[in-house]
Parts: structure tokens; C-alpha cells; sequence
């Protein structure tokens, strides 16, 4: 290992990042941060360590010719995992930072569905004092497509109020809060179910398309399917026919196959569709320097990083 480790932060607020880092005093530690591609491409080829956006980092990995070490700010990291992509170092991911995020995110719409908070705002703005009925989420069903550090986190909050949770995952393991869990070989089974699926997957090709048109028929007509996870899970040319055919009852998607969603997408259209752009989850460099910083004192002790992602498996 170097004398002094040479760290590049590449993100889209690199400033709050470098002082954050600066503040743990690391003395063999130097950096170097950019928002500009172009700005960091001048000093990757003397940086051993790259802390940062997937995106943005897959763009200068060629010139890295010291790396050793990426700390990705995002629970993803598919920029990264490409065939065509280099594998000679090791790349870490994040967890425990996004599941309160993501749970306050699903549940924020969850809530607005079943309390119809949209028709009461219309019936506000039209000064007309009408309740809407509404049930309790107590004794719903929700299904988690996806058990890692989100999903469970997911599960610990269906329970709060009340709900019963399925999950599936690839292989069976026992998750605790989980009431049910399926696999593969079921995978229709715990679709038929719940009142809401929530996808937490990553990208990887199984899971390419795991949710196409008789997937999705699996789904009970009043349910409501929510992408929190990857866009390419779904098949949005099949959702577009089940959400037009009213197989399901709606969709809230915050990921989508080509981002920005392009404008003549048909999603954009359709009622029964709440669309936001990507935010479910915003990487706080609070959150993420904290990992870095219990990764980088495991690096410097020549003991294993945490979160280590597995190239092949692209998670």
C-alpha cells in the first residue's frame, strides 16, 4: 500500500463531502474533490481510492491507474458492473443509510392512497366538505419484492402500522418480521396476494424484465405495484398494457428504464400513475461518510471492507 492514500471525490457536491472527510483528520490520507469529469480526469491516474457517483466515476476508471478502492455513494452501482467495465479493485456499496429513506418514500404514498388525500385536496379546492371512506392499513398486505438492508427496513415499517409482509428473495432464508418468504419457484404465488408490491431489486439479468406483462396479470386487479428499486425490473411497455387494461389498480414509480422518463411515454398520462423522478432515496454525505470512514480505517488495517459488491452477481 501507498504511504499516503490519495482519495478522489467525484459527486455532485463534492465540497460537503471534502469537509466532512477532512474533519476525521485521517493523516495519511490526501483528497482531491470535483463535480467535473473533466476536473478529476487531470488527477485520477494518482488516486488509489475514488469516493463517489457510479456515473460519473465509470467515466474516468480507465485513467485510474493506481486504484485500489471505489466507494460508490449510491446503494447501486450498475455504471460500474458493466461486462465491458474493469474489475481490478474492489468496489463497496451503502447500506443502512436508504431504508428509512425509502420506507418514509413508499409509505408517504401508500398513506395518500389509502386516505384518497388527493380527492380530499380536490374537494378543498372546490370548498366542498365530503368524506371519503377509507380503511386502515392494519391487516393489509404487502408484499416486498427484495430483502436486502432496504426491504427489511420496508418490512419493520409495515409492521408499525399493522400489516402483513411477504418477501422474495433468490434462495429461502429466514428474515425476521417477515411473515412469509418465497422464492423463485412461487414467484406468481406471492404476487397474487398483497394489496401493494414494492420492488427494492437491484439491476443484475435476472432481474431484467422480472416484472413482464403475465407477471404482472399475477397481481390482484387492486393492487398496487411501487419501483423503488431499478427501472429495468419492470417491463414499462408491459405495465403501460396492464395499467391501460386495469389489471392492477395503479403504480408509483420512481425509476424507469430510460431517466429522465421521455416525455412521450405514456406513463406520463395515465391516472392511475404517480410518477417522481428519481428521489426516493438522496445520498446525504452525512450518512455515506460515515461508511467511508469505518471503510477506510479497514483498508488502511488490511481488513476486509464492508458492503462489498460482487461483480459478477452485480450486487
Amino acid at each position: 500500500m501507498m504511504d499516503k492514500n490519495r482519495l478522489l471525490i467525484l459527486s455532485r457536491d463534492p465540497t460537503r463531502y471534502a469537509e466532512l472527510i477532512k474533519r476525521l483528520d485521517f493523516t495519511n490520507l490526501e483528497l482531491v474533490a470535483f463535480d467535473s469529469v473533466e476536473k478529476a480526469k487531470k488527477y485520477v491516474e494518482n488516486c488509489n481510492i475514488i469516493l463517489g457517483a457510479p456515473k460519473l466515476i465509470a467515466l474516468i476508471l480507465v485513467a485510474a491507474n493506481k486504484l485500489q478502492w471505489v466507494q460508490s455513494i449510491f446503494a447501486g452501482g450498475e455504471a460500474l458492473l458493466s461486462p465491458r467495465q474493469r474489475t481490478d479493485y474492489v468496489l463497496t456499496g451503502v447500506k443502512g443509510v436508504f431504508g428509512p429513506l425509502m420506507s418514509e418514500y413508499v409509505f408517504v404514498y401508500i398513506l395518500a392512497l389509502e386516505r384518497h388525500i388527493l380527492e380530499v385536496y380536490e374537494n378543498q379546492k372546490e370548498r366542498a366538505w365530503k368524506k371519503i371512506p377509507y380503511e386502515s392499513l392494519q391487516g393489509k398486505l404487502l408484499g416486498i419484492c427484495g430483502l436486502g438492508s432496504i426491504g427489511r427496513h420496508l418490512g419493520q415499517t409495515a409492521k408499525h402500522f399493522g400489516m402483513k409482509v411477504w418477501g422474495y428473495k433468490r434462495s429461502y432464508e429466514d428474515v425476521p418480521g417477515i411473515d412469509r418468504i418465497f422464492t423463485q419457484s412461487d414467484f406468481k404465488e406471492f404476487l397474487s396476494n398483497p394489496d401493494y408490491i414494492v420492488i427494492t431489486l437491484p439491476s443484475t439479468p435476472d432481474t431484467l424484465h422480472l416484472m413482464d406483462y403475465e407477471t404482472i396479470k399475477a397481481m390482484k386487479s387492486s393492487a398496487v405495484l411501487i419501483n423503488v428499486g431499478r427501472g429495468s425490473v419492470i417491463s414499462e411497455s408491459a405495465l403501460v398494457r396492464a395499467l391501460e387494461e386495469k389489471l392492477i389498480h395503479g403504480a408509483v414509480l420512481d425509476v424507469f428504464e430510460e431517466e429522465p422518463l421521455p416525455e412521450e411515454s405514456r406513463l406520463w398520462a395515465l391516472p392511475n400513475v404517480m410518477i417522481t423522478p428519481h428521489n426516493s432515496g438522496f445520498s446525504f454525505p452525512e450518512g455515506i461518510v460515515k461508511i467511508f470512514a469505518e471503510n477506510y480505517h479497514r483498508f488502511v488495517d488490511k481488513k476486509p471492507l464492508k458492503y462489498i459488491v460482487d461483480f459478477n452477481r452485480g450486487y
